[in-house]
């Protein structure tokens, strides 16, 4: 992802918010561990242009995530979320649960570190992945690009037998 610039000086709490949001941006290796090659496609937004107030700086679809970093007035960052809730993706519940988990946690307030946890924006949160992946898609794509996450089986810890 390139260097966020606003017209402004960057502050400590946009490097702050910019700096969560690359780590929940790591999130998408959850999806390493998911079989079907369909569910590990992601489209991927970047912004080339100066970011202004309203400009979309980076966005991740999948089939069962999503995750934006979006410019605000005052020039401040924000992160927006989603997650699948469809009943047909339960057995990925343990990854989106995670997903969410990881947002709240790599932005609360932590002493002596900037408060970012305003940059959490919920004015709407995307509970369908799957529908806002496949209506991108069939609009050609214009601002985004096809990346898949490469599968990787999870290992499993083998219990010590008595």
């Amino acid at each position: 992802m390139k260097t966020v610039t606003t017209s402004q000086a960057p502050t400590n709490y946009n490097e702050a918010v910019k700096q969560a949001y690359l780590a929940i941006l790591k999130a998408k290796q959850l999806l390493a561990a998911v079989e079907e090659e369909p569910l590990r496609y992601t489209l991927v937004r970047e912004e080339k242009k100066p970011i202004v107030n309203g400009t979309i700086v980076h966005e991740l679809i999948s089939p069962l995530l999503y995750l934006r970093l979006e410019c605000y007035a005052n020039d401040e960052l924000a992160i927006h979320y989603g997650f699948e809730l469809s009943p047909a993706f339960g057995p990925y519940y343990s990854i989106t649960a995670s997903f969410v988990r990881m947002i709240y946690k790599l932005t609360m307030h932590e002493e002596g570190k900037p408060n970012i946890e305003s940059c959490i924006r919920t004015d709407y949160v995307i509970n369908e992945c799957s529908g806002l992946y496949e209506y991108i898609e069939e609009r050609g794509c214009k601002h985004h690009r096809f990346e898949q996450v490469k599968y990787k089986a999870a290992k499993r810890k083998l219990r010590k037998v008595a």
